[in-house]
């Protein structure tokens, strides 16, 4: 679930639940979708969240494909873990882990606005733990958090138990001295709170140092009756006691946990020494896009500007497209039907012209709306190459090849009613080599992206839902153009075209037997360009949404004019101004343009 659809579904939804219903819910359901075939699949195609190589770490004989974790305090019943595991995380924490039933514990509430947690900490039973890693693949290390209460014997049992699952242990410094006589196969994580470093001046025993590879600092709280939330300042405070720890036991690993709502927070526990960091409520008020922004945020520390590779194969391959879409527009306007139509039908111009003069208008508005979808498509292509594949974006690599190769493939359909345009075929064997050399060049594009998110502000906010919008658009434009691909082939016209044109496909039929195949062929050829166009929109829409990327919201907004321009202005030329069959494009004209207005200040901000 990423940001653009977590945010309007919570406001919409989840806020009027419960803490522990919402959180049933999401867990549930992402756990559900991760769990089916292809569920893990579609996660990574709408989120893209795989943590970037860059940020591969070993901490502790322990390698972590990235230092954002989730904390044990996000889901205590392991009803999300499977999923947690496919949006970017590169740990997770789990517990407090008990041998026997758990204690009745209060669930998380809302008060005031801020989410409350109960001092009885829900507890996870031995049982529930092993059942659920025993049924899952695991792809991220475990992190299994010891209840504090449990006895010497219990701890036994706990870590005899848990050491085929798990890959570190967290104990309070009460347990760890029952670790001296515990042989141990896994790391161990000693863990307090940072009021008790404030309270107590907390300092590690000697003789238990050796026992351990690093420490949790849990952010300090403010108490509330039964429950208790983040102190405000404790991504400040959590800074400060990281730099002391740093100091006085440099052989140790640093693992914060909460004092995180934003990617600036994150970073500054970073520049203070934290080796990796534990999400907690920031999670739930950031949304589960945030490990993904403090990905680029820490890319974007380590490389502001990454290096120019290979991309005039791309660039050339949408030129081409974009010319090609001039072209069509130009035939649309002047000729309609070239001469090897008129052969084909054994009818020229004129004489169809002579038989039904909205034949040609007819013909006329598919040609130019592909036109005008071929431009569309040209720009994006163009500003890819120019603004992605440039500088080494493995997703703007994806989006480019999977939008061209569907293009491509797009050609059988203009024989689905056994006219093959020649010209057609001709276009595409010059893309051909310009897309081989292009496909060729982007294999080096590997790189991740990187932004520099600060704070979750009101554009942020707003560019969430303008995110959604344009999500929404590129669904919608390939539905449409699998709607138009597939009508093409089957029955060519709906009925209001039928109604334009005041004939019915027998009679069309009966006046020229190829005059149907021709209309289909366009039909066809139309809607594999919007299936193309609609993935271009789409695949931008989810993964180049990011702080400052000025290109990503001029391209959509000069993009998206032309396929819009010749879709809506040839309809109105010809005088086929059906409402309903216009409704869909005056949906999509609506979805553009509040995509538009609510992400400018987000995108276009330098």
């Amino acid at each position: 679930m990423p940001d653009w659809s977590y945010h309007p579904l919570k406001r919409l939804l989840l806020d009027a639940l419960t803490p522990a219903t919402s959180r049933a819910f999401i867990h549930k359901s992402m756990n559900t979708i991760a769990s089916l075939p292809g569920g893990r699949s579609l996660i990574q195609f709408l989120g893209h969240m795989n943590p970037p190589q860059s940020l591969h770490k070993v901490v502790g004989e322990r390698s972590f494909s990235s230092p954002i974790g989730l904390s044990s305090l996000m889901d205590s019943k392991l009803s999300g873990i499977k999923a947690f595991q496919e949006l970017g995380f590169g740990f997770l924490e789990i517990g407090p882990i008990v041998l026997h039933e758990p204690h009745n514990a209060n669930p998380p509430i809302i008060e005031n606005g801020q989410l409350m947690f109960s001092h009885q900490h829900e507890q996870v039973p031995l049982k529930l733990a092993l059942r659920t890693l025993a049924s899952m693949e695991q792809r991220v290390p475990i992190f299994a958090r010891i209840d504090k209460h449990v006895t010497k014997p219990e701890l036994e049992l706990l870590v005899q138990h848990l050491t085929p699952y798990v890959d570190a242990f967290v104990a309070s410094p009460i347990l760890i001295s029952s670790f001296i006589e515990q042989p141990l196969v896994r790391p161990l994580y000693a863990s307090f709170s940072a009021d008790e470093w404030h309270l107590k001046n907390w300092t590690l025993e000697p003789e238990l140092t050796p026992l351990l590879t690093g420490i949790v600092i849990t952010a300090p709280r403010h108490s509330m009756d039964e429950y208790w939330h983040e102190a405000d300042n404790a991504n400040e405070c959590l800074a400060s006691i990281v730099s002391h720890v740093k100091v006085s036991h440099p052989q140790l690993a640093v693992v914060t946990s909460g004092g995180v709502n934003t990617p600036e927070q994150a970073l500054r526990l970073m520049h203070a020494g934290a080796d990796l960091l534990l999400l907690t409520d920031g999670y739930v008020k950031a949304g589960p896009g945030l490990p993904k922004r403090i990905h680029e945020r820490l890319c974007f520390e380590d490389e502001p500007h990454p290096a120019v590779q290979k991309w005039r194969w791309s660039f050339w391959f949408g030129m081409f497209i974009l010319m090609g879409g001039f072209i069509a527009l130009y035939f649309a306007f002047t000729s309609i039907i070239l001469p090897y139509d008129e052969a084909f039908l054994g009818l020229t111009r004129a004489e169809l012209h002579q038989l039904n003069p909205r034949i040609l208008a007819f013909m006329s508005h598919d040609r130019m709306a592909l036109a005008g979808t071929m431009i569309s498509g040209g720009i994006l292509y163009v500003q890819l190459a120019r603004h992605g594949i440039r500088y080494g974006m493995h997703w703007a690599k994806v989006a480019f090849h999977s939008a061209a190769i569907i293009g491509f493939l797009g050609i059988f359909l203009f024989i689905g009613y056994g006219y093959f345009d020649w010209l057609h075929g001709l276009f595409w064997l010059i893309l051909l080599p310009a897309y081989y050399f292009s496909y060729i060049e982007g294999k080096k594009a590997q790189g991740a992206p990187r932004a520099k998110h600060d704070d979750n502000d009101k554009a942020w906010q707003l560019a969430n839902i303008g995110q959604l919008m344009f999500v929404l658009l590129g669904f919608a434009i390939v539905i449409g153009g699998i709607v138009i691909s597939t009508i093409g082939v089957t029955h060519v016209f709906v009925t209001t075209d039928l109604l334009y044109i005041c004939m019915s496909p027998e009679m069309l039929d009966e006046m020229n037997r190829n005059l149907i195949p021709v209309i289909a062929h366009d039909r066809a050829g139309f809607g594999s360009a919007l299936i193309s166009v609609g993935l271009l929109v789409l695949m931008i829409s989810l993964w180049g949404f990011r702080k400052g990327e000025r290109w990503v919201w001029n391209s959509l907004a000069v993009g998206a004019l032309p396929a819009f321009i010749a879709g809506i202005g040839t309809h109105f030329y010809i005088g086929y101004t059906t409402f309903i069959h216009l409704l869909p494009v005056y949906v999509l004209v609506v979805l553009y343009v509040l995509g538009l207005a609510l992400s400018y200040s987000y995108l276009k901000k330098r």
